[in-house]
C-alpha cells in the first residue's frame, strides 16, 4: 500500500515537474474581521482557469509566466479583481473581501456562490450559513444547527425527544460529527432539542451525505463537518441573547491586531433556576439544566505559518434529587498547525482529544445505591497535505493514527450498606488510516475526483476476548471459552481499502450531471436498548465477535439554475446504500452491564434508497427552499423477521419540509417551516395471554417485527425576527426581538404506541381488556420570545 501511495505521488509530480509555470497563492479573507473564506472562488479573466480555497481559505493557482487578470468572488461580498505579473516568478496575494453594499436589500439564503449548485464537484452535501440557521423558527426560540439540517432532504429524526438525527437510512451512530475536526459523540442537548453547537462560535455547516472524499472515515452514513469561527482579528466584538430556556454571550476580538485573536461563547439553561420560586420540584437538590462553553483562539507566526487551538466543554444535568439523576456531556480540545511548503503544497498537521461520558445515579441513600458511568475516549493525530499541481490537478494525500478507550460500564451496587462492585473491564483499540485523491479537470465539461483510503483497526489488550458457539438464529449464543490477552497484545486486527470517485458533467452554464460511489468503513458501534437513540447508550469496538460496519453507496443526480441570475436551484439525486455487518439485537437482549454482551448482538445486511428532490430560491425578499425525499430504509438479520427484509425505526416513506423567509421591510423578517414525515415503524403484538382472567401479558407470536406504523408526523413553525431600533448611541450596537411558535396548530405527534392493560378492573367472568397508550412529546403550541444583541 505504501509502494502504490509513493508510486502515484511520484508520478503526478513528474507531470508537472518539466513545465515553466508559475503559481499564486494565498488566503481570501473578510475584510472586517480576518476570517478567512471557505469556498471562495478564484478565476483568471479570460479563460477556464480557476480554483476554489480549501477548508482554510487557502488557494494555488498555477499558471504559465504571463500578466493577468485575477478575479476573486464570494456570495454577499463585493467582487475584486487585480493584476497579477507571473512573469517574475511566483506570486504570494493575500485578498480581503469587504461585504456587499446589497446587504440589506435582499435575504440570501446560500454562502455558495450563484453557480455553485451547477459547477461545484460536491454532490449530496448541504451547506448552511448562520445567517440563514438563526432566521428559521425553532423550538422556544433558539437556533439550532442540527434542527435546521433536518429540513433538508435526506436527513430526518424519529420525533421530538430522540438525540442526533438519521442521513438517507443511517442510524444515528453512523454519522461522523466533527466540531474542528474532534469527534462529537454525542451532539444533543435537553434529549434532542437542542445541538451541542453555539450558532454564536459557529462559522461554517457542511453535511456530506454522499460522495465522501478519501479524507474522511470511520462512519457509513455521513459526515457532518462544522468549523469554529477563527475570531476577529481586528476589533473586540460580542453578541449574545436571553431566551425562553437559556441565555447565551460570545465574545471576539484581537490578541494581537492582524496576526491572532479569540473567540469564547457560552450558554446556560435556567428551567431549573426560574421555576424554583413556582414550585418544590427543585428542592432538595433537583436540577434541569445545560451548560456548554466553546473556545478558540489562533496566532498567524509568518506568511506560512499559522496555528489554532480550540476546544469544547458542555454537560446536560438531569437530578431528581441530591442522590438520584443522570448526566452526559463532551469534552474536545483541538490543535491544529498550516504551514505552507512553498507556493503549491499547503499541510495541516491536527491533534486532537475527543471523551464522552454519562453518569447514572439511583438510590435513597448511602446504604442503598446505583452508581454507573461510561464513556469513550479519543487521542487522534492526523497530517493532511493539499499539492495544487496545476489549473486541472489537485491533490490530497495524509493519515491518521487514532487510540480509543472505551469504559462500557463502571457500576456499583449498594444494597443494605453491602457494596458489590459490577463494572466491566476498558477496551482499547488503535485505528490507523492512510488517503489518496485526486481533483482533475478534464476539459471545460468533466471533472472528476478519485481517491483510495486504507484503514486498519485493532482491538488491542489488556482485555478479555469472549467465544461462543453455535445456536439457533436469533438465539442468545452460549459462551465457550474466555482468553485474556495482554498489555499491547492484538485481539483482533481488520484492514480494509475504501475506493472513492465523484464525477461531474458540465452540460452547459446552467445544467450538470454529478455521480459518486464510496466505500466506507466504520469500526465502532452504538449498542442501544431504545427505540430512538439516547444519552446512555453504549458505544463499543469491533472484536472478534463484531465485525466492521461496510457501507458501499452510488448516487447521481441532475442539477439545474434557473431564473437570469441563478435565482433558483434546482437538484434531483437518487440514490443506493448497501450494507454489511449492521448490529441487530435477539429479543431480551441484555445490552447494559452484560460483560457477554456479544452473545446478545446479531449481525444482518442493510439497504436504502431513495430519491431526493430540491428546489431553493437564494435571493429576493421571499426566499426559502422545499424538498422532498422518497426513500426505504431496511435490514435483513438472520433470526429476526423470519430471516425476511423489514423496515427499520428510521425508515421513513415520504419526508416533505418547507422553509420560507419573507423579508417584510429592512427589519422586519417572518418565516416559516412545515414538516410532513410518514410515520415510523414500531412492532406491535398480535395476540395475547390472558393468566386467570385478569392478567395481559401481549405476544407477538410470527417472529414480525416492525410490522406497523405509528401516525404520520407534521408540524408548522412561525416566527419573526424584528430588528430594534438604537437603543444606545453607539452606532455599532444592534440589538434584535425573534418571536416564535413551534408546533402552531397543536399537533399531537406520536412519537409511541405502546398497550397496556387498562384500568378497569374486569368484572367477575370477563377477560382483562387492553388498550393502546400514546406518548407525545409536545402536545401543544410552543410560543417564545428571544432578545438577541450584537456589539
Amino acid at each position: 500500500m505504501k509502494r502504490l501511495l509513493l508510486a502515484h505521488v511520484l508520478t503526478l509530480w513528474a507531470l508537472v515537474s518539466h513545465a515553466q509555470d508559475y503559481s499564486i497563492s494565498g488566503y481570501i479573507k473578510d475584510a472586517s474581521n480576518g476570517e478567512t473564506l471557505i469556498g471562495a472562488t478564484v478565476l483568471i479573466q479570460g479563460t477556464s482557469k480557476g480554483v476554489v480555497t480549501n477548508v482554510y481559505g487557502f488557494y494555488s493557482l498555477t499558471l504559465p509566466a504571463d500578466t493577468y487578470q485575477m478575479e476573486v468572488r464570494y456570495i454577499g461580498y463585493d467582487n475584486t479583481t487585480q493584476m497579477v505579473d507571473l512573469t517574475q516568478g511566483n506570486q504570494r496575494i493575500d485578498v480581503e473581501l469587504s461585504s456587499g453594499g446589497q446587504e440589506l436589500e435582499e435575504v440570501v439564503v446560500s454562502a455558495d456562490a450563484a453557480d455553485a449548485n451547477v459547477t461545484d464537484m460536491q454532490m449530496s452535501s448541504n451547506k448552511l450559513d448562520i445567517e440563514t440557521i438563526t432566521k428559521i423558527p425553532s423550538f422556544l426560540g433558539e437556533a439550532d444547527v442540527i434542527r435546521s439540517l433536518q429540513l433538508v432532504p435526506g436527513v430526518s429524526t424519529v420525533g421530538e425527544g430522540a438525540s442526533g438525527f438519521n442521513v438517507r437510512g443511517g442510524s444515528v451512530g453512523q454519522n461522523m460529527v466533527l466540531l474542528d475536526e474532534a469527534p462529537v459523540y454525542n451532539s444533543s442537548h435537553l434529549l434532542g432539542f437542542f445541538s451541542v453547537f453555539n450558532p454564536d462560535a459557529v462559522k461554517d455547516v457542511n453535511l456530506i451525505k454522499g460522495g465522501i472524499p478519501a479524507r474522511y472515515g470511520g462512519r457509513i452514513a455521513s459526515v457532518l463537518d462544522i468549523r469554529m469561527k477563527e475570531g476577529n482579528n481586528k476589533e473586540f466584538h460580542g453578541q449574545g441573547g436571553i431566551g425562553t430556556i437559556f441565555s447565551r454571550l460570545a465574545l471576539e476580538g484581537p490578541i494581537v491586531k492582524d496576526k491572532a485573536s479569540f473567540v469564547i461563547a457560552g450558554r446556560r439553561s435556567y428551567i431549573d433556576v426560574l421555576a424554583r420560586p413556582f414550585t418544590d420540584v427543585f428542592d432538595g437538590g433537583a436540577a434541569l439544566n445545560f451548560y456548554d462553553l466553546t473556545a478558540k483562539a489562533n496566532y498567524n507566526i509568518n506568511d506560512n505559518n499559522r496555528v489554532f487551538v480550540s476546544g469544547y466543554l458542555g454537560r446536560d444535568n438531569f437530578k431528581f434529587d441530591e442522590q438520584q439523576g443522570f448526566n452526559w456531556g463532551n469534552k474536545t480540545a483541538t490543535i491544529r498547525w498550516n504551514h505552507i511548503f512553498g507556493d503549491r503544497l499547503f499541510a495541516n498537521f491536527t491533534t486532537f482529544f475527543s471523551d464522552y461520558d454519562y453518569l447514572l445515579s439511583f438510590g435513597e441513600d448511602a446504604d442503598d445505591q446505583f452508581d454507573w458511568n461510561s464513556r469513550i475516549r479519543t487521542y487522534d493525530f492526523k497530517p493532511e497535505f493539499s499539492f495544487f499541481l496545476n489549473p486541472n490537478n489537485e491533490l490530497a494525500f495524509g493519515g491518521e493514527i487514532a487510540v480509543q478507550q472505551f469504559d462500557p460500564a463502571n457500576a456499583t451496587i449498594v444494597s443494605e450498606g453491602q457494596s458489590q462492585n459490577i463494572s466491566l473491564d476498558p477496551k482499547y483499540a488503535f485505528e490507523t488510516a492512510l488517503y489518496l485523491s485526486n481533483n482533475q479537470k478534464i476539459g471545460k465539461s468533466l471533472q472528476v475526483e478519485y481517491g483510495i483510503r486504507y484503514s486498519n483497526y485493532s482491538l488491542v489488550g489488556p482485555g478479555q476476548a469472549y467465544f461462543y458457539g453455535d445456536t439457533l438464529a436469533g438465539k442468545r449464543k452460549p459462551l465457550e471459552e474466555v482468553k485474556e490477552y495482554n498489555k499491547g497484545e492484538i485481539i483482533q486486527n481488520y484492514d480494509n481499502f475504501e475506493p472513492r470517485l465523484s464525477a461531474k458533467y458540465l452540460i452547459n452554464s446552467q445544467n450538470s450531471i454529478k455521480a459518486s460511489y464510496n466505500k466506507t468503513t466504520q469500526y465502532i458501534h452504538l449498542i442501544s436498548n431504545t427505540t430512538a437513540s439516547n444519552p446512555l447508550d453504549v458505544w463499543t469496538p469491533s472484536s472478534n465477535n463484531i465485525k466492521p460496519q461496510i457501507g458501499h453507496q452510488v448516487a447521481i443526480g441532475w442539477f439545474r439554475n434557473l431564473g437570469p441570475e441563478n435565482n433558483y436551484e434546482l437538484s434531483i439525486e437518487s440514490y443506493y446504500r448497501k450494507t454489511k455487518n449492521q448490529i441487530d439485537y435477539i429479543d431480551g437482549a441484555e445490552l447494559l452491564i452484560n460483560e457477554e454482551i456479544e452473545g446478545d448482538l446479531l449481525s444482518g445486511d442493510g439497504r436504502a434508497y431513495g430519491l431526493e428532490l430540491m428546489l431553493k430560491k437564494n435571493t429576493g425578499r421571499l426566499s426559502g427552499w422545499v424538498s422532498y425525499t422518497l426513500a426505504r430504509t431496511e435490514l435483513q438479520v438472520d433470526g429476526i423477521n423470519r430471516g425476511e427484509w423489514y423496515a427499520t425505526r428510521y425508515d421513513q416513506l415520504h419526508n416533505f419540509k418547507i422553509a420560507a423567509f419573507y423579508d417584510v421591510t429592512r427589519r422586519v423578517t417572518v418565516s416559516a417551516n412545515f414538516t410532513f414525515l410518514s410515520g415510523t415503524p414500531t412492532t406491535y403484538p398480535n395476540s395475547k395471554y390472558v393468566i386467570q382472567g385478569s392478567y395481559v401479558v401481549p405476544h407477538n407470536n410470527n417472529d414480525e417485527r416492525n410490522n406497523v406504523r405509528i401516525p404520520n408526523y407534521h408540524r408548522l413553525d412561525l416566527g419573526a425576527t424584528i430588528e430594534l431600533g438604537k437603543l444606545v448611541k453607539q452606532k455599532k450596537f444592534h440589538s434584535e426581538l425573534v418571536i416564535s411558535v413551534y408546533n402552531v396548530y397543536s399537533r399531537r405527534n406520536p412519537f409511541s404506541i405502546y398497550f397496556t392493560q387498562s384500568d378497569t378492573k374486569p368484572q367477575a367472568g370477563s377477560l382483562a381488556e387492553t388498550q393502546a397508550r400514546q406518548v407525545s412529546i409536545v402536545g401543544s403550541f410552543v410560543p417564545s420570545i428571544s432578545y438577541n444583541f450584537r456589539f
